[in-house]
Order: C-alpha cells, then sequence, then structure tokens
C-alpha cells in the first residue's frame, strides 16, 4: 500500500506541476496569436490524444516532463497565410513573456497554494529547545533544554522549521552564526555557532541533530529497540527505565547517548527499571562511524517521546486574507532565493552534490508526505513547484533560462543569435542537464543502498 500511495503521489504532483508550467506557456502564446499545435504532458510515444480546436491535446509514455509545440518555421513549413502566427515571427518581447510564462506559472502555483494553507490557518513548531547533545557543537556553544531561539543572525525565527532553514544556509555559508535566546528562566542570551568547521556533506535537512539540537523531548527511557541489536540481545525491553550506567546516575536520554557513544565496543554495566523492579545488565556498544567519520558507539534503542511536551510545542496561527497573500508571498521567495543559494554553492563547491536529489528521491518524498496528510503533501507540491520555476530560468540552454538568454541579447543587438551558436549550445545544455540526472540518480540509489 506504501508504494502504491508513492507512485500515485508522485505521478500527481508531475501531472500538476508539468500542466501548470506547460498551460503558462500555452496560455501567454494563444494571447500573443501564436498558434499552439500541441499540448502535451509527457514525452515520446503519445498514449492517449484528443483534439479541441487546433491544439491536439494529449499524454505521452514518458511522464517525466512535458511541452508546448507551437507553430515555427524552423520545424516545418508554415503557409503563407498563418506565417504571422508562427512563433519564430515574434517580436523578442513576445517570445521571452511566451517562455517566462511557464517558470512564472510554477511560483504562481506555490503563491496560490501557500495562500490557501496559511488562509485556513497553520500549526507551528514554537523553536524551544528540548534536547541538546552532550560534546556537541550546540552543546560547546552553550545551548541548554529550554532555550526559546529568538533570532539568528539579527532575523526574527517564529518556528522551528524556519530555524532549520536558517540553519542550512548559514552552514552553507560557512558563517559563525548569532542565536539570541531566551532561557528557561526567562534570560536574554545570545550563543555563537561556528558553521564554518561543519563538513560540507552534512548540510543538509538534519542539520540540527547534526549539530546537536531537537525541540523534541525525550523521556530517559527505551523506546523503539533494533531487532538484532546490541540492546535487545541483551533482553532489554521497550519501557524500560534508565537508571545508572557504570554506577553513574541517567538523568536524561542525552546523557545516556552520550555515555554509549564514548564506548565503542567497550563493556558496560545498564541499570534500568522495569514493573518497578530493578534490573542489571553489562552491554558492549558496537562500534559504527558516524557522519562525522567518529568512530562511536551504537546499541540499537531509539528514546520514548515526551508528546505531552511535544504538544505543548505546536501553535495555531491564523491569519487574514491579506496577512496570508503576503505570507504566500514571502515564503515563495525566501524559498527560491535559498534555492538558487545552494545551487551556486554546488557549483562552488562549498555544498556538496549528494545534497541534489532524483525522481527516486522525489517520489519517495512524495509518498512520505501523502501519509503524513494533505497540508504536508500541498507544502512539497509548493517547494517542487518552486524547485521546478528556479532550475527552468537558470540560463542552461535548452531550460526556459536558456531560450530567454537567446532572445535577450536578440532585443539587445537588434539580430538574432546564429543557429550555429545556438546549436553549439544546445548541444551543451543537453549535456549538462544529462550529467546532472546522473549525478542525482546516483544519489538516489545511493540513499536507497544506504538506508
Amino acid at each position: 500500500m506504501s508504494l502504491l500511495i508513492t507512485i500515485l503521489a508522485f505521478a500527481l504532483a508531475i501531472g500538476v506541476l508539468v500542466s501548470v508550467h506547460e498551460f503558462g506557456h500555452y496560455w501567454v502564446a494563444r494571447r500573443c496569436g501564436v498558434k499552439v499545435l500541441v499540448f502535451s504532458i509527457g514525452f515520446g510515444r503519445p498514449l492517449v490524444t484528443w483534439q479541441r480546436g487546433e491544439v491536439q491535446w494529449q499524454l505521452a509514455a514518458i511522464p517525466l516532463g512535458g511541452y508546448v509545440k507551437m507553430l515555427d518555421q524552423r520545424e516545418a513549413l508554415v503557409a503563407a497565410e498563418e506565417v504571422h502566427r508562427a512563433f519564430n515571427r515574434q517580436s523578442p518581447l513576445k517570445r521571452i513573456a511566451i517562455v517566462l510564462a511557464g517558470p512564472l506559472a510554477n511560483f504562481a502555483l506555490a503563491i496560490a497554494v501557500y495562500w490557501g494553507i496559511f488562509l485556513a490557518g497553520v500549526e507551528i513548531t514554537v523553536p524551544r529547545i528540548g534536547a541538546v547533545t552532550p560534546q556537541s557543537m550546540a552543546s560547546a556553544a552553550g545551548f541548554k533544554p529550554g532555550d526559546t531561539i529568538l533570532t539568528m543572525q539579527g532575523e526574527p525565527v517564529a518556528s522551528w522549521a524556519e530555524a532549520r532553514l536558517s540553519l542550512i544556509d548559514e552552514a552553507a555559508a560557512r558563517r559563525v552564526l548569532a542565536v539570541t535566546v531566551r532561557t528557561q528562566s526567562g534570560v536574554l542570551a545570545e550563543r555563537m555557532l561556528d558553521l564554518k568547521q561543519i563538513d560540507k556533506d552534512a548540510i543538509d535537512g538534519d542539520i540540527a541533530d547534526f549539530l546537536g539540537l531537537s525541540v523534541a523531548v525525550y523521556k530517559p527511557v527505551l523506546g523503539h529497540l533494533v531487532a538484532d541489536g546490541v540492546a535487545a540481545k541483551a533482553g532489554l525491553r521497550q519501557g524500560d527505565a534508565l537508571i545508572s550506567l557504570d554506577g553513574q546516575p541517567l538523568a536524561d536520554w542525552a546523557s545516556f547517548s552520550a555515555a554509549i557513544k564514548a564506548k565503542p565496543d567497550i563493556p558496560v554495566r545498564l541499570q534500568v527499571k522495569r514493573d518497578g523492579r530493578l534490573i542489571e545488565t553489562v552491554i558492549t556498544p558496537a562500534a559504527i562511524i558516524d557522519r562525522a567519520g567518529n568512530r562511536v558507539g551504537r546499541v540499537g534503542a531509539g528514546p520514548t517521546l515526551d508528546m505531552d511536551a511535544i504538544r505543548l510545542l505546536q501553535q495555531p496561527v491564523h491569519y487574514g486574507p491579506v496577512e496570508a497573500l503576503g505570507k504566500a508571498l514571502l515564503q515563495t521567495w525566501s524559498t527560491s532565493a535559498l534555492s538558487l543559494r545552494m545551487l551556486w554553492r554546488m557549483v562552488t563547491g562549498d555544498v556538496s552534490y549528494k545534497q541534489l536529489s532524483g525522481p527516486v528521491a522525489i517520489a519517495g518524498y512524495a509518498g512520505q508526505s501523502a501519509q503524513i496528510g494533505l497540508r504536508a503533501y500541498l507544502e512539497f507540491l509548493c517547494l517542487i513547484s518552486i524547485s521546478l520555476g528556479v532550475l527552468n530560468l537558470l540560463p542552461v540552454p535548452v531550460l526556459d533560462g536558456g531560450h530567454l538568454m537567446y532572445y535577450s541579447a536578440e532585443l539587445l543587438r537588434g539580430r538574432p543569435v546564429s543557429e550555429r551558436v545556438m546549436e553549439l549550445s544546445q548541444r551543451v545544455g543537453v549535456g549538462l542537464l544529462a550529467a546532472l540526472m546522473i549525478v542525482a540518480l546516483f544519489n538516489d540509489i545511493t540513499r536507497l543502498v544506504g538506508s
């Protein structure tokens, strides 16, 4: 069932995003007097076609894109009475408008969906730190459980989602991040996170965990156990309350986790309470290499979430129509800007190419968000729509941005770019896109194998 949901969610997302993008081209082309011949969702052999007026609408075999085919003298002979309706005979400004309409339609979709989400009301997670991993970068910076993040680099932070995005952005920029917090006792304090020392492979959605920060509050109680893990083999059970490790009291899960990590392949005495009885056992944490390349211990056990504490962090927020529109515009703009910055940092090498995701990963995210709920799926749709808009505006031949580059040059020079230059650049563009797709698919497969 999970696989079916993933396939359906991915197909729906691609169908909606491609349809919106191509409809942008189609709608503006018609308004500019250009004759549209084919509107296709998908590439390759048509599976279903129907004629409506002058346009052949179709669903094609390869569902990873689509196109709008217009009357064009460069592709076929055009009757004399229809030459004025050919795309290539339009002014540079009209061609720019037609090409630009596709990416703009993707941004418009994101704004409209975000507006609906904000208008319906959202539930944010207050950026209050629930747990700090001992001996982590966050611990060294002075973060304590109960700290509420107020600003990052002077910018207000209203939710944990905003805090995580800021962490990713600042880590990619290799900066020292100034974080203003309100401590549990109500005192304002500043914490300095030196993000320059983070390896570029660690800059992803889990960066907060890498730094040792979490909004989750964990009880010192064993939760999920890996079936063939050290803890399960030692006879420990879900619900066992942690009491001490090598005689040292365990006040929280972070203390237990840090102690286990510090003792790979070293036997330790663990005392737990089960059904009112104290039970003592000796376990030997298995040695693994973590993301930072350190040799650490692991016992194959997860904590128990304090759901009551987490629910207290959930805060409903409602917006009026105008305010919701402003939030939608800001969200779309900030996500677009972050996407561009991350792409540029991949080019400069500041962010690892391993962060690129292909269709397999996107399908996985689609399935996961669909199973979480409608709002999560709509937010995923917005994110991919924005990414599609940004990607298509890049000045790469074969993409919309490449065509914008040609027509802008024509507008400035007063004459078209030569066919030879366009042909050579198209080949370069195809090669670049093919290379990007290969890297993205490689990353997808590596993640699947690694999981």
